[in-house]
């Protein structure tokens, strides 16, 4: 099947451009088409076929980007589409892993459907891979594992579902959720995570050795939380350069959150570090944390991804899944204004994350799977700053969002 999608503005593109896939990946981009027929516009129902076997979708001189990417969220714990939660205000890290362990059986977390729910929210906001830790203990099992692969079946038609199996309530200081993790694994968990190994753990050795071991043996990715700030903090991300090079997984270690980055004494060195050995970094830019530096992460050749985090759930009320919002929270953060301080915010929503990620075929470039988002905007920059609706959304060429509704 060839698709047609034409009249869209490509970045890099000075005119009006047609996308043309075949079976689902782009084959080349190029001047608008002039093929008699009828042509579907972005709010039609469907794609219009020409009766040779050729869709056509006019894109009125929409901004086509990639897809987006969340390079970190945590689908497993929300409680979007549920009934209203007070959140009862927690403010330290392991204040409310205490609290959401007490109370999640009582509000039946993880559940199918709010996860369900929020996916198909993130679909329409243009989002076709997401990068999810999904909690792993003795206390919740692979139950969350199971919800989110089941979800992500459901949907794989529209969005590409990859989970973490995150230590959420401690590796050492909790036992058997290292066997937990080797377990997840084979339950379709392609990355391994860790939580903090020194301010929370406090066995930041161990807790170290034991993921890159792990992940060595079962052929798996790193991405590890990291809260703490400071000397600690900055200390513990040597640490995670040196065994990345050591254990020979450079390109496939993140971490995130990566608060210590912000610790200007250290902050050259790591980033250095991190450039080095292969090591990546995702922010959610939340509340009033440190972000990373763009700038200097983009001059060092650092991996640099985005996500929601939480969205909805019992850490706090907020997030919605949009990652073009995602894009400009990073971007004011970081006190972007120029157009190149902009789209380099979106980076993080795409080919950066999709470099965290380690997705080789990505963008609007021939040979890439045809997964796109139309919105109207005449420039990355103008579609950060504004965050307008995603238009059209689709994922390997075939649409799965119009006009913010959810079509599969």
């Amino acid at each position: 099947m060839t698709t047609l999608i034409e009249n869209v503005l490509v970045p890099g593109h000075d005119e009006p451009t047609t996308i043309v896939v075949e079976d689902g990946r782009i084959t080349s981009l190029g001047a608008p088409q002039m093929v008699h027929g009828t042509t579907a516009s972005v709010g039609g129902a469907d794609p219009a076929e020409r009766g040779d076997g050729t869709d056509r979708i006019d894109g009125a001189g929409l901004l086509a980007l990639p897809g987006l990417i969340d390079a970190h969220a945590h689908i497993d714990k929300t409680l979007f589409s549920g009934p209203w939660v007070p959140n009862p205000g927690v403010e330290q890290v392991a204040e409310r892993i205490a609290y959401e362990r007490r109370v999640r059986d009582d509000y039946g977390l993880p559940n199918a459907d709010y996860v369900a729910a929020l996916v198909e929210r993130m679909i329409v906001g243009g989002t076709t891979h997401v990068r999810t830790h999904t909690d792993v203990d003795p206390g919740v099992g692979l139950r969350g594992v199971e919800v989110v692969a089941e979800v992500a079946e459901r949907y794989a038609d529209a969005i590409t579902i990859e989970q973490v199996a995150f230590p959420q309530g401690g590796l050492i200081t909790n036992p058997g959720t290292l066997d937990l993790l080797a377990e997840a694994t084979k339950a379709g968990a392609t990355t391994i995570g860790g939580l903090d190994p020194a301010g929370f753990d406090q066995a930041p050795n161990e807790h170290l050795d034991a993921i890159f071991e792990l992940a060595v043996a079962t052929g798996s990715g790193l991405d590890i939380h990291l809260h703490d700030d400071g000397t600690l903090g900055a200390w513990e991300m040597q640490q995670i350069a040196r065994r990345t090079v050591d254990h020979g997984l450079g390109g496939r270690v993140a971490i995130s959150h990566a608060f210590a980055i912000a610790h200007e004494p250290t902050q050259d060195a790591l980033i250095a570090a991190f450039a080095e050995a292969g090591v990546a970094l995702n922010t959610a830019a939340v509340y009033d944390v440190p972000v990373p530096p763009l700038d200097k992460l983009a001059a060092a050749g650092v991996a640099y991804g985005s996500g929601s985090d939480g969205i909805n759930d019992l850490w706090g009320p907020y997030g919605d899944g949009d990652m073009l919002r995602r894009a400009m929270l990073v971007g004011y953060r970081n006190s972007a204004r120029t157009d190149a301080g902009l789209a380099l915010a979106l980076d993080t929503a795409t080919y950066g994350a999709a470099r965290v990620l380690g997705i080789e075929a990505y963008g609007i470039a021939p040979g890439a799977p045809a997964d796109l988002v139309l919105v109207r905007a005449r420039s990355v920059a103008e579609a950060v700053a504004a965050v307008p609706p995603r238009e059209l959304v689709l994922k390997r060429g075939r649409v799965v969002a119009r006009g913010g509704t959810f079509v599969g």
